[in-house]
This record gives C-alpha cells, structure tokens and sequence, in this order.
C-alpha cells in the first residue's frame, strides 16, 4: 500500500479531529506495555505514569525523498515526514533500514518516530547546521546550539524500534590528554584542531577553545553578548543530542542513542516520561558525556535499559541556583529500576544542579559496573533546593574507583577522583555562613541491599556544618576487598544496621566527626566532635 492510498483510507475512515490521542473511529495502540506490578509497595504515593497511544496511520521517510545511503542530507524528508503525521492526525513515522545522513530532527503531538532493524539515524558534524537557540544547560539559562534531536511543547511522542540514533559527538568534544593514551593523544592531535595552554586539553576548533575559556564554572559561558560573538564560539555549545521540553507523555522504548556531543538525554519539565528497555552509549572520554538527566521532571519511568556513559549515568536535576530556585520545578515521583550501568562518574546521581529540589525517588534493582562512584549525592553552597524522600533497594555493584556510596556537599565541579584532597580541605576551610534560600539540604534517604565488590573507599558523608546531612538510614551492606571503610563527616540523624565492610586498611572501620544522632546497630551516639572517633560497625 502506498502513501497516497494510506491517506485516501485515513481520510475516509477518520475524518474527525484527533482527540486524546486517537481519531474518531480508529482506536489509538499504545506503543509500550509497562507491567503495573512496578507500582505495588511503592514508599511514596505515585501516579501510575501515562503511555502515549497513536492511530494506525503510517508514512515512511522515503516516501518523503529520504535516501538511506550514508552520503544524502535527509533533515528536510524526516521533518517533512513528521509534520505530515501531526496534519494527519497522529501515528507512526517510519525509519527503514540504511544510514540516514541528517540535520536536526524535530517531533511533533502525536507522532512516533519508529525505527526498523538495521536503521542507523546519523546527525551530520556540520556545526553550521545547528541554529544557536536559547536553552538550559547545567541547570541554567544560556544559549547552545539546537539539539539533533527536539521537542517543546509536545504532547503524545515517541521513539521507538530498533534502530540507533547518532550525535557525531567526536565531532564536538573537547578530550583530555589523560584520558587517552600516548598513540590515541597523537592521533588526535594530528587530525587538526587546537590544544590548550598547557597543552593538555584537545579542542576540535579555536573556536571551541574561546568558548571554553568564557566558562568559569562548568561549561556555560559567560561575557558572551552579541550574536557575532555566540556564532564564533558555535563549536563549543554542544548540544545534548535530544532535549524534550515542557512536553507530555513521552516513549523512548527500544532504541539506541549514541555518541552524544554533551549529554545524551535531557528531558526537563516533562511529565510523563518513560524509558523502557533503551541503550546509551557514550565514549568513556566523552566530557559532559552523561547518559540520562531528568531534569524537573514529574512521573516518569527509567526501566529495564542499560546505560554506559563518559560523565554521570543516570542522573536526577532541577535546575542550578537562582535559575533552579526560580523555576521552582522539583523532579518528583520516578522509579528507576531494573538498569544497568555499565561506565559513568556515577551509576545513579542526585545533583549538583538540584536547586528546584527533588523528592518521590525510588530506585531498586541496578548493577553498577565500573562507575566512579555507585550511589552519589552531591551539591554545593549557592545551591539551595531540598533533596528528600529518595529510597534505594538492592544494588549490586563491582570495580568502583572511588565510593560505592557518597554524598558531597561540597561538590567543586570536577568528576570523582579528578579532584585533589587540597581542593576540598581549602572549600571547607571557609567560614561557615547562615542558614539561607541558598542553602542545599539533604534530608530522609533511605538505603538497603547493598552488595559491592572492589571499591575505594566504602562509604563518605560529607555534609554542610550549617545543615548537615539528615534522617538518612543505610541497612544490610556488604563491601569487600574496599582501600577504605567509612568516613562520615557533618550529620544529625544517620543509621547505620547490618554493615559489613572489608577493606586494606582494617575491616568495619568507622572513622566519624562532627555528628549527631548516629545509631549503629541499634547504639546511639548522641554527639561526636570535631576531634573524630574511630569506631566499629560490628
């Protein structure tokens, strides 16, 4: 059946307008099947998250002039291809196999874009052909270049299928000299492009490396004012490869994304959003490479995918400082379950960009292999934002460099590991200022189930002095073959049951300073100074 014979059906069986997801006659099919045992005995009352459904009505690309051969520039047919799906109604936007060579993509209410076997979507290294567009990144409000893939004000979207979405993020990224080795740093050098000053940091243009110097914390730049200005530094506002905004009921089901210039997927202020059974897969260099941030997101579903990614894995947001706070979006009410994670900074992350606060999070049932860190918390003064009612069961996790468990309120922008012991004793050496908006709170986490093998150190609280981290309990852990034990440093209120640690420097080792309230196996220890106490957890 053709094109034109499909719409001469459509519009002859459906003629009315498309309401809640369906044309009147046709039924709407759900594209997902999510089991609802995911919701039983949830600790936190949830929603159960809405499925996007689409009629039967289906083009494909081709149909559109889209060549799969590797060489055609296709983002006029797919885009073409999707707005004639929206017209129509609603339905599927189909990717044949082949290699489709495109520009940006941007979808639209009720389509999913559907990707058949052996379909390969490759986003073009151009960077003239993504329009610089005003956009949050990092939890603030700046300009970076459009994203391959988009959405904003959606409603009833999908990706779904089998095929693999592309960023031609080595096109974009910066790499660091240490994270390549001696034959691989020369290559890269030899390709072109700018080193840095101290001849460390490969940039793929100078006008990358302008960039790059405009950004004091993190990566958004600043001082850059003039549209003449933002263009020259276009090379360094590498987008996330799909940014969903403001939109609802969202599917990514399937697929694989891949190889993004900065974060992969950036869902922010989206309700409704599910990620079922999907492949991230980002270069272990890749900088800013992280697989997922959800981002002031409400209700969504982050199940059965694996993640392997150059920065944090599977990362929850809500904006930095003054813009986070005035958002005011918190990321709320999200299982994340049945994952794995197979490379990140972090297998599952809260922060640092959580100033809209983040609260209803349970996640159950990963595998962290080789992350940085297992389970971190991090932030810093100016943040503000409250981080509460995060419940974590049954992890499962080996080779982790640095702590299987960490929280870090004193998160100086560097990945763990990256940031030297001098670096964080002169942020605590500072005085001690009030409670205020700005101040980031770290309240009611619960965590049980924990088994790792090879780590460094166990476990690190490092709270705030003016709001220590609080009301956080952390039952039935089993750590071998760790470099060190626990370290828990600015807290009131921590419980600790059932700890089993072993590590180089002697096992149960519990090392502890300024902390209030710490109950290990049911003893309670009211108060314990600045001096520190070595104690044990058995």
């Amino acid at each position: 059946m053709n094109t034109l014979t499909k719409r001469l059906l459509w519009m002859t069986v459906c003629c009315l307008p498309f309401v809640a997801g369906c044309q009147s006659g046709e039924k709407a099919v759900s594209e997902s099947t999510i089991d609802d045992a995911i919701y039983q005995n949830l600790p936190f009352e949830m929603p159960k998250v809405q499925q996007p459904a689409f009629p039967a009505y289906e083009v494909s690309i081709a149909d559109f002039g889209a060549k799969g051969d590797g060489l055609f520039l296709n983002t006029k047919a797919i885009n073409d291809a999707i707005k004639d799906v929206n017209q129509h109604g609603g339905g599927k936007v189909i990717i044949p196999e082949g290699i489709w060579l495109t520009g940006p993509i941007e979808l639209l209410s009720n389509v999913n874009l559907y990707t058949e076997q052996n379909s390969l979507v490759l986003f073009t290294g151009d960077f003239e052909a993504y329009p610089i567009i005003a956009t949050s990144f990092e939890g603030l409000e700046t300009r970076r270049c459009q994203s391959p893939i988009s959405a904003r004000d959606a409603e009833n979207i999908a990706i779904t299928g089998y095929g693999t979405f592309d960023g031609n993020g080595d096109a974009w990224r910066p790499v660091k000299k240490g994270k390549l080795t001696a034959s691989q740093w020369k290559k890269l050098v030899n390709s072109g492009g700018v080193l840095d000053e101290k001849q460390e940091i490969w940039y793929p243009t100078a006008g990358s490396l302008k960039g790059a110097m405009a950004c004091k914390d993190f990566n958004v730049p600043e001082g850059i004012n003039t549209d003449e200005e933002w263009a020259e530094i276009r090379p360094w506002l590498r987008p996330v490869l799909l940014s969903i905004v403001k939109s609802k009921k969202v599917l990514l089901e399937g697929v694989t994304f891949k190889n993004s210039p900065s974060w992969c997927l950036h869902p922010l202020s989206c309700e409704d959003f599910t990620v079922n059974n999907i492949m991230v897969i980002n270069p272990w260099y890749s900088q800013n490479g992280d697989a997922i941030d959800l981002e002031s997101c409400k209700n969504a579903l982050i199940i059965n995918s694996v993640f392997d990614a150059g920065d944090d894995a599977i990362c929850i947001k809500s904006g930095k400082d003054e813009d986070g706070r005035r958002r005011g979006e918190p990321c709320q009410n999200v299982i994340v379950k049945n994952n794995t994670v197979l490379h990140g900074h972090g297998g599952f992350v809260v922060g640092s960009e959580m100033s809209g606060g983040v609260k209803n999070i349970y996640v159950e049932d990963c595998t962290f292999m080789g992350t940085d860190v297992g389970l971190r918390f991090k932030s810093t003064r100016g943040r503000g934002g409250v981080v509460e009612n995060i419940y974590i069961n049954n992890i499962n996790m080996i080779n982790i460099p640095n702590e299987p468990l960490l929280f870090d309120l004193f998160y100086g922008g560097k990945g763990a590991g990256e940031e030297s012991e001098e670096d964080l004793l002169n942020r605590m050496k500072t005085a001690i200022p009030p409670v205020t908006e700005e101040t980031p709170a770290f309240r009611n986490i619960h965590i049980s189930n924990i088994v790792c093998r090879g780590s460094g150190r166990a476990m690190f609280f490092n709270g705030l002095p003016e709001m220590p981290i609080s009301n956080i309990t952390v039952k039935n852990v089993v750590m071998t073959e760790a470099t060190d034990g626990v370290v828990i440093s600015q807290v009131d209120g921590v419980t600790l049951e059932n700890i089993h640690v072993e590590s180089s420097k002697g096992n149960n080792i519990l090392n502890v300073k300024n902390a209030k309230n710490l109950t290990v196996d049911g003893k309670v220890y009211e108060e314990l100074g600045a001096k520190g106490e070595i104690l044990s957890l058995k």
